[in-house]
This record gives structure tokens, sequence and C-alpha cells, in this order.
């Protein structure tokens, strides 16, 4: 029997999950209880739900063979889990509603319209599969046409992107220039999002709930509890083995707990959460009990951690068991009918895998498609578009540009979003005018809310991976969010986001996805007093990652152009602001107006020279160029300003010229950034080399809290300067 609890006070939503559990159905106040016998579901539809349920079921057993007979090179299946996922699926509408699913939710992708062979075309891995092009396991689902957003293998990553998806509509809404937006929202729609009851004991999963429960977002959290993360019982997981129970103190979030093995039961449930979370008043917990009658995968063996008694008492409540039988008790279908049913899928199964065997596979020479977007190039000469000078103001600082660009953006485009921790100038609204208001830590936001409002620009919580993943679902629905991570130090909650679904969303996808958000990053050290979690560089971990681009700018105006570049690309970019140029007054610029960019990938010559090259970025620019200026040698420096791509043909002509080469960078010394370049430079252009390549970097040490330390181990113009003279002299 279902448990319903509806989101009020927590005292009062406690009380309800302890009187419940176990006990009536309590519908939510004011929807009441179905009283039709089915749900409200008519004959036939129930019969579609049985074919829907016995189609997953069957394609789970035709990759199972085609797997045993090595045709295909995984296989994971929902089985157990198709009753409370085609319930699900016929509460909500494909196309309209958005849908972050995981890999138990073949049912719910087939009951939204998935077909058999669009299922098989993943799992042969075919150029012609709309999940993946070939690109992802099989059940990792996506299709464009059903608004299923592309799943990645990361268990309960998704939430945090589904929270986003789910505020686009209510930001559009309230924007003037998108609410006739319509295409890319409805003032109605629901994000269904699911996991396993492992998954719940992810972090991302809390902060999923946590963030949609306080903005009352239309939400459809869907936990599947067969009782396993693989072999560790639900009992083992951070909430106890009740998620319900343990989910009972959010504001605002509707609960239901009840049998998953039932369709029917599956249906009602769904169909009231799913109208709560449309009418505006919050978030709703699906908690279904099902049952995992085949092993995790099929490189998994639940006969080692499962008994006997177990396995077959799970074997008892299968669905693709008892709800035929039901049919066949209520009269609705004869067994003659259900084998009827049964043949029928099972014919058209076998049809899709005979047709699947013969889909094309994808060409090698494709693997490069899609890491970047194919319609915007940032590193084309349309981004290459000179300044125009506005020196009525003064020369402005590295801030005062950052902050105009972002200004003049959300003037030019109504998609843009800011948020991120302490960005907003007030966080309450009825708190404007009273108080200055914050602006970000280091003022570079300051004033946009303003201008711009609540709606689009906006504190986060003290959680880096709900930034990137909100933001990530936003990106994907249409919007263009430029989130900032407040230290560099502090981003590592979030490099799963980062990485594994920020930066391939349109790969992974075969372009029917993407996410072109803009992470701006406070970064560096030389601040006196950054002490180790202040002070840190490491732009390698992200330089390596495929579909990230990554910039860090040296000074005002190359700041302005590259963050416009930024905005206006399709491509995920993290852009590197290191925080020591911030205000400095020998990088300050003029305006260079507001349609100035500067390509990615384009590096420039900071000085010209003969004798050597000096390869660098950012805080090192300057101190590179008064170690020349101290030593008199005549030294060319090129400040690379784009580090993913960076502009190999600049330092292959300038170290033809000077024939030798210095980098120098503020990261650590050893597998740092420069150590590719160096080494790059040594394979390549060795023949034009009178000299070892040298690398001045920081130690290979964390960065101190006194200035004599951090001296120490940061590079500075003395050690660039010995470097230069030792270089010249060789």
């Amino acid at each position: 029997m279902a448990t319903n609890i509806e989101g009020s006070s927590a005292d009062e939503i406690q009380a309800k999950a302890n009187d419940g559990a176990g006990g009536e159905a309590k519908a939510p106040a004011g929807d009441g209880a179905s009283t039709d016998k089915y749900g409200g579901l008519s004959p036939d539809e129930l019969v579609q739900l049985f074919r829907d349920m016995y189609t997953s079921r069957k394609l789970d057993d035709a990759e199972i063979n085609l797997k045993r007979q090595q045709k295909i090179y995984f296989q994971i299946s929902g089985a157990g889990h198709e009753a409370a996922l085609v319930g699900a699926a016929k509460a909500m509408k494909a196309g309209y509603d958005w849908f972050y699913p995981y890999y138990r939710d073949r049912a719910l992708c087939v009951a939204l319209g998935m077909t058999p062979l669009e299922v098989l075309a993943e799992a042969v891995g075919s150029s012609e599969d709309p999940n993946s092009g070939g690109r992802q396991m099989p059940a990792h689902w996506g299709h464009k046409d059903l608004n299923i957003v592309s799943q990645s293998s990361c268990t309960g990553t998704q939430e945090l992107q589904a929270a986003g998806a789910a505020e686009v509509g209510r930001i559009m809404s309230q924007v003037d220039e998108l609410k006739d937006k319509t295409d890319l929202y409805k003032d109605d729609e629901v994000v269904y999002v699911s996991i396993g009851d492992g998954a719940s004991s992810e972090g991302e999963f809390w902060e999923a709930i946590g963030t949609a429960s306080t903005y009352k977002l239309p939400v459809i959290f869907m936990v599947e509890d067969n009782g396993y993360a693989i072999s560790v019982p639900s009992t083992e997981q951070v909430h106890g083995g009740s998620i319900s129970k343990a989910c009972a103190g959010f504001e605002n979030l509707y609960i239901t707990e009840y049998d998953g093995c039932d369709p029917i039961e599956s249906y009602v449930e769904a169909k009231k959460a799913v109208e709560y979370a449309r009418s505006g008043k919050g978030p709703a917990l699906l908690h279904a009990h099902v049952i995992r009658p085949y092993s995790h995968s099929m490189s998994d063996d639940e006969k080692m951690y499962k008994p006997d008694a177990e396995r077959e008492a799970e074997a008892a409540k299968d669905p693709i068991k008892t709800f035929p039988e039901f049919l066949v008790a209520e009269g609705i279908l004869t067994e003659e009918g259900v084998e009827e049913v049964k043949a029928e899928v099972e014919q058209a199964v076998r049809d899709a895998v005979d047709e699947a065997l013969e889909l094309p596979t994808p060409h090698p020479d494709t693997v490069l498609d899609y890491v970047w977007s194919p319609d915007v190039d940032p590193t084309s000469d349309e981004f290459d578009v000179e300044p125009q000078w506005d020196e009525e103001g003064g020369e402005k600082t590295m801030v005062d540009l950052l902050n105009n660009t972002m200004r003049t953006e959300m003037r030019r485009d109504p998609r843009i979003v800011i948020f991120g921790e302490d960005v907003a100038d007030v966080t309450k609204q009825e708190l404007e005018g009273e108080v200055k208001g914050k602006g970000g830590v280091f003022k570079v936001t300051h004033g946009l809310q303003s201008e711009f409002g609540y709606r689009r620009v906006f504190n986060s919580p003290l959680a880096e991976a709900n930034i990137i993943g909100r933001a990530i679902g936003m990106a994907t629905r249409g919007l263009k969010p430029v989130v900032e991570i407040q230290f560099f130090d502090y981003i590592w909650p979030a490099y799963m986001q980062l990485k594994n679904e920020l930066s391939n969303m349109r790969w992974r996808s075969n372009n029917a996805f993407s996410a072109p958000v803009v992470v701006r990053v406070p970064i560096g050290g030389y601040l006196k007093g950054g002490a180790p979690y202040h002070s840190q560089s490491g732009a390698v971990l992200f330089t390596h990652i495929p579909g990230l681009r990554v910039v860090m700018p040296s000074t005002a105006a190359d700041a302005a152009g590259l963050l416009r570049t930024a905005i206006r690309c399709e491509d995920p970019v993290m852009f590197l602001e290191p925080k020591h140029l911030y205000r400095q007054t020998y990088n300050k610029s003029f305006n260079p107006g507001e349609d100035y960019t500067i390509p990615f990938g384009k590096a420039k010559t900071v000085r010209e020279g003969n004798d050597l090259t000096i390869i660098t970025y950012g805080s090192t620019v300057e101190r590179s160029r008064r170690a020349v200026k101290k030593t008199g040698i005549d030294a060319e420096i090129i400040d690379l300003r784009s580090l993913q791509p960076y502009d190999w043909d600049a330092i292959a002509n300038s170290v033809k010229k000077t024939n030798k080469a210095l980098v120098v960078y503020e990261d650590g010394k050893s597998w740092g950034y420069g150590t590719e370049i160096a080494t790059r430079i040594g394979d390549e252009l060795f023949e034009y080399l009178d000299g070892p390549v040298k690398r001045v970097a920081a130690m290979d040490s964390f960065v101190a809290y006194h200035p004599d330390l951090e001296d120490r181990i940061l590079p500075q113009i003395d050690d660039i300067a010995e470097a230069v003279e030792w270089l010249d002299k060789y």
C-alpha cells in the first residue's frame, strides 16, 4: 500500500511519514484518492502497459543473448523495474516533459516511444543509434525528439542537471524577452530524473533534492529501490534503508512510497506526484520498491551474495509474471490473449534484432566529430575583431572590463544567466536599496543583479557541483549560463560534473545535446597571504579534457575579448581569471568596445625579440617582461592567452627564429602545463634548437601563507632572469 506525504513543515512531514508507514494510503491534501478500479486506466491502456513491460524484458533477453554470442559488447538490464517505469511514463508526456533516466530505465524509454530497433541500435553500437551514435554503452539513454537527455555512466550526476533543467521554464517565463519562447519551455512541464537506491547515497542527489525543494522546482525524483547497489544492500546506504523517510524533512517535497511491481499503483502514485509538481507546489519523490531478478550486469553474478530464498521471493513478485495473471483474473485478457501479446512482442523484438545487426557502424574517421561545436568555431577569423577603444571613461582594471563584458552581453542576449556563490547583489529582493550589495567576493559581478533582476543573476548554495550540474541542465535546454566558482581551490567537488558531464555532452550524444556553459574561476597565487587554499594553480587538470575550452587572460583588454568569445561560442569554456591581476595598474586598458572578441588559440606577442623565446601566460607574463628588461637580452615573449587550444604556430615560428625556448608558468614544474609545451618543442622543433628547452615554474609544493615562503615557492622575476641569462649564454 502506498504512503503519500505532501511537503509542509518538517515536523508535519515526519509525522505523516511515521503515520503512513505500512498503513493506509494517504493522499495529498485536496487531491483525493482515485476511486476507479484501475486508477482511471482503460482495459486497452492496461494491455498497453503490459505490452511495454514485456517489450522491455524481451529486449533485455535479446541483448543478453547477443552478448553471449559476442555480437554486442556489454549488457545491463532493467528487469524487475518495468512496472514502476511504465506507470511513471504513463503519468507524463514524451516530447513535452523532460527526462533524465538512468541505466535501468529501459521500460520508461520504451513506454515514452523509443522503438525496439532504436534500443538495439545502441547495443550494437550503430551510427544510426539515436541515443549516442555508437559512442556509449547500451542502456545509456538519450533521444532528442522524446526529450530524453543524454545519460552518462556516472551515478547520481543527472540529479543536479534535472534541477537545472526544471529552472528553465521558471526563468524564461519571468524574463520579458523570453516569455514567448514556448518552443523551449512549457508553463506546466515537469522534469523526471531517476536513480537506483544506491545512488541516493551520492551527495549530488541530496544537493538536487535540497535545491528543488527550496525553490519549489517541478522535479519528479524517482528512486527505484531494488534493495541492492550491485552487492551492497540498501540498509548499508547512508539513508539507513529508507530514502523516503530520510527525505521527510524537506519543505515542499511530496513523497510517496509504494509497490513498484504493481504498474497500476505505480501509475496512480506517479500521477498524483506529477499533478503536485505541475501545479507549482514543488518537487516529488517517488520511492518505488522493485526487484532485480537478473544480476547487476553480465559482469556480475548475484548468486554470490543473494541467498536462494531471497531470489525465489523476488521471482514470485516479478511483474512480468504477476501482471498478466492479474489481467486474466480481471477478464481483461484471456490466457490466449496474453500469449498473443507475448508472441507479437517477441516477433517484433526478433525483427528488431535482425535489423539492428544489419545497421551501419560508425566510421573510424568520425571519432573527433562533435568534440567541439560544428556550427560556431571560436578559433576562426570571425572572432578576430579589432577593438573600438573608448577613452572617455579612462583606463579600466580587469575587474571593470569583465563586469562590463557580462553587462553588455546580457543586454545583447536575454538567455544569459549568472549565478554562483555570493555573485548577486542581494539574495532577498526586499533588501534591495537597503544594502550596498555584494556582487561577488571580488566584485566582478557587482551591479548586474540590479540591472537584470533576480531571475538572471542569483546566488547558489555553497556547493560547487550544484553550480555546474544545474548550469548543464539549463544550457542543455537553451539558456546560456555564465557561472562562477568562487575560488579555483574549491572547484574539486565540481570536477565530476566538469569532466564527465559538461565536457562531453555534445560528443556522447552525437550532437543531439550540448551544454555551452562558461565557468569563471579566480585562480592562482602572488597574493601575499593566500596560503595553500587560496593560491592554487592547476590549469593542466582541465586542458587535458577533450571538449573543454580553457583560457587565461593576462590583461584587462584580453579578459574582455576572451570572455566575449567564451559567451558567444557554443562550447563549454573554463575561463580562468588570475586574481592577482584583477586590479593591477600595469594591465589596465581602455574599453575595447561591445563587439571586441579574440579568437581562442591565438597567442599575443608581448615583446618582439631574436635571442630566445619565452612562452608564458597569466600572472607570469608581466614577470617575464620585467625579467627580460632586467637582463637586457633581446628575448621574444609570447602570451598564450588560450590554453586549450593553444597557438602552436606562434610558438613554432618564434622558436624557429630565435632557436631557443623557455617556458614560464605558475603551476608546479613537474607534470605541469608547461611540460607539454616543452616536450612538443623538443619533439617537433629539435632541429631548430641551439640549446635545451628550459622551464621556470613553481616548486612542487603547496603555496605557503608567509610572503617569504610564497616568494620561494612561486616563480619570481629573478628566477626568470637567471634562466634567460643561462639560456642566452648556452
